[in-house]
């Protein structure tokens, strides 16, 4: 049973855990992003950069616990399985969860895990592409399949995506089947939505941003995000915890693609945005959502 009471006792930090997940099997253009827990372990711990934020919060190794690496077994049904109990057993009773993948696919299940924990949660998703087709090339476990098997299981009351630019019309058809709220780069004002409420899942698709800012990624989309932008959104997110009473449960980083970096670049935004996210799941939660 939970012991609500030493709950409360320990920091959130403590029970802030990294997890790497590096699966790209079901990726549909170049295969890589199975490699990017490690680079973006070495760039994050490379000494270039310390361990603050900007919003000061610090995320020193020892206020957080690095799991390592799923050992996954490599067929898909069981991989699904072994990342959705890897999720839920972190979150379970509060703790909290960044996962670097691997392919977008991987949010899939590391959402299923979660909602096991978390009733009513809101999906904030930044990324060049909606990731909602019902398959993809035959597959409905391809990376961009991800948000279609989430919708249909009800893993999410909420997907709020951001940084879109490469709506297809079926995509179309299945933002409106399954009621998401969808904000193109072109007309975005670069604020998140101001109702965000409930636990929050963060899912960060780094093509997202312009290739200028992130070249290490398989599907290059120009006209994308600055990191300045997203790294503001993340502080939005912050300052809603604060004030706004949500909760940032977990968060997971996708689709760097090492075999496609030049300089360390993209690994060196991912490791940013590991010490941004890592700053706001160890906040204080203001009301816990375990039971």
């Amino acid at each position: 049973m939970f012991d609500q009471q030493r709950s409360k006792s320990e920091s959130a930090s403590s029970r802030t855990c990294l997890l790497g997940v590096p699966y790209d099997a079901h990726s549909s253009f170049l295969r890589g992003p199975a490699g990017a827990p490690t680079e973006v372990r070495r760039v994050l711990h490379g000494g270039s950069a310390n361990y603050w934020t900007e919003l000061g919060v610090e995320v020193d190794p020892a206020r957080w616990t690095d799991l390592g690496d799923l050992d996954l077994p490599g067929d898909v049904e069981p991989t699904l399985d072994r990342i959705a109990e890897a999720s839920a057993g972190i979150t379970a009773d509060g703790g909290r969860l960044l996962s670097i993948g691997g392919d977008h696919m991987v949010t899939w299940p590391l959402v299923k895990g979660v909602a096991a924990n978390h009733r009513g949660l809101t999906i904030v998703h930044f990324d060049a592409h909606p990731d909602l087709y019902d398959e993809l090339d035959g597959d409905r476990h391809s990376h961009a399949c991800p948000f279609a098997r989430i919708m249909e299981e009800g893993l999410a009351d909420r997907l709020v995506q951001i940084g879109i630019r490469t709506m297809t019309s079926h995509q179309l058809e299945q933002v409106e089947r399954f009621g998401v709220e969808v904000h193109e780069l072109r007309t975005w004002d670069g604020r998140l939505p101001g109702d965000l409420a409930g636990p929050v899942y963060v899912t960060i698709d780094m093509d997202a941003l312009d290739p200028a800012f992130a070249p290490g990624v398989s599907h290059h989309e120009p006209g994308g995000m600055t990191t300045r932008q997203l790294v503001d959104c993340l502080h939005q997110l912050a300052t809603m915890a604060a004030a706004d009473g949500i909760e940032v449960v977990a968060a997971d980083i996708v689709e760097i693609n090492p075999e496609r970096d030049i300089h360390d670049i993209t690994a060196m935004v991912g490791a940013k945005l590991v010490r941004e996210l890592l700053g706001v799941l160890i906040l204080p939660s203001p009301s816990p959502t375990f039971s």
